[in-house]
């Protein structure tokens, strides 16, 4: 498909709140089997001696749930977008819950760097950073995250522990969103096909400027790929790049302002167990803000993977694909947990 669509998308990915509501075929609740085998390449995994992120698909067999992956992955490629998974048996358990978040993922993808230090698999939780330096990565606070696409085709979300109150998660299909921009203000729709700055929160590897420049929606395959981070876009402002139009900034807020319809939204709050898998292009995803216990055992935690997807993806564009580049001196989130809960 070329040029600008002047007309609304229908596809699978194209759904509202009301949507979701009338089905649960995005739910997959793990039966006793299921989690029988989990646990069993849990122990498989471990016996071979190898370090987590060493380990492969067939140290990590998942028995009766394999049948399940090639239907999941098809949810996520060609389907709704995203689906959600129930009952994994972390008991509170972050090192458990890291190997079993790890070992699905590896039939769905390749683990990619989420951030300048290298880590493979992410550590969401507040570590005291504060929200307003324009180096700190906002997935470090408690503050609400406005909708966004992370740095991969897929991302995966694993609960285990929620704080003391809010911390919702919120999901919107971005085919739906591009539908409304069109029907509210088609003449803003060609700037999403236009090229914004974009800060890198200074991930840059070295010689890199401090930005990029990439389009929020493009084409490719026959599909609409969107990708958004409005702060990201804003915060490109504090660098020599031009300054925002008042279109562009109109368009900015639209999309804020869409996604946040709870009309076109939905609205979960993952429990422990519970594991969201998004396709980035297709799925925009928030968080509310969260207010947190303040005993370290019982804080808010969430484990997260950036995955490069098995399978036809596509030819994504390569920042979406491969994640953040590591430089040399970043500290990785597992330390600075690690330090936080000493």
């Amino acid at each position: 498909m070329t040029g600008i669509r002047r007309e609304p998308l229908e596809t699978p990915s194209t759904w509202t709140a009301r949507d979701l509501a009338r089905s649960e075929d995005w739910i997959h609740r793990l039966s006793a089997a299921e989690v029988v085998a989990l646990e069993a390449a849990l122990e498989n995994a471990r016996a071979t001696g190898k370090p987590m992120a060493g380990i492969t698909r067939e140290d990590f067999p998942l028995g009766v749930l394999d049948a399940a992956i090639p239907r999941w992955l098809d949810t996520l490629q060609r389907g709704r977008g995203f689906l959600n998974i129930k009952g994994l048996p972390v008991a509170d358990d972050p090192v458990k819950g890291a190997w079993l978040h790890w070992g699905i993922g590896l039939h769905l993808g390749t683990a990619v760097s989420q951030n300048a230090a290298g880590d493979l698999l992410g550590h969401v939780r507040d570590t005291g950073a504060d929200p307003h330096d324009t180096s700190v990565r906002l997935y470090k606070t408690r503050v609400g995250l406005g909708f966004h696409s992370d740095g991969a085709d897929l991302v995966g979300l694993l609960c285990i522990r929620q704080g003391r109150s809010g911390g919702e998660n919120r999901l919107v299909s971005t085919t739906t969103l591009y539908n409304e921009i069109l029907r509210r203000r088609p003449d803003l729709v060609s700037l999403l096909f236009e090229p914004f700055h974009w800060d890198r929160n200074d991930e840059q590897r070295e010689g890199e400027p401090p930005y990029f420049s990439l389009p929020i929606c493009t084409y490719r395959d026959g599909e609409l790929r969107f990708f958004y981070i409005g702060w990201y876009i804003r915060g490109a402002q504090r660098h020599d790049v031009p300054r925002l139009t008042p279109e562009q900034t109109a368009l900015l807020d639209l999309i804020d302002e869409i996604a946040a319809d709870p009309a076109l939204h939905v609205t979960m709050k993952l429990e422990p167990g519970e594991i969201n898998y998004l396709k980035n292009n297709t799925v925009l995803h928030a968080r509310t803000e969260y207010e947190d216990f303040e005993e370290p055992a019982k804080k808010r935690h969430l484990l997260r993977l950036w995955l490069a997807g098995h399978g036809a993806w596509g030819a994504s564009d390569a920042r979406l694909q491969r994640g953040i580049p590591a430089k040399q001196g970043a500290v990785s989130d597992a330390e600075a947990i690690a330090t936080d809960a000493r």
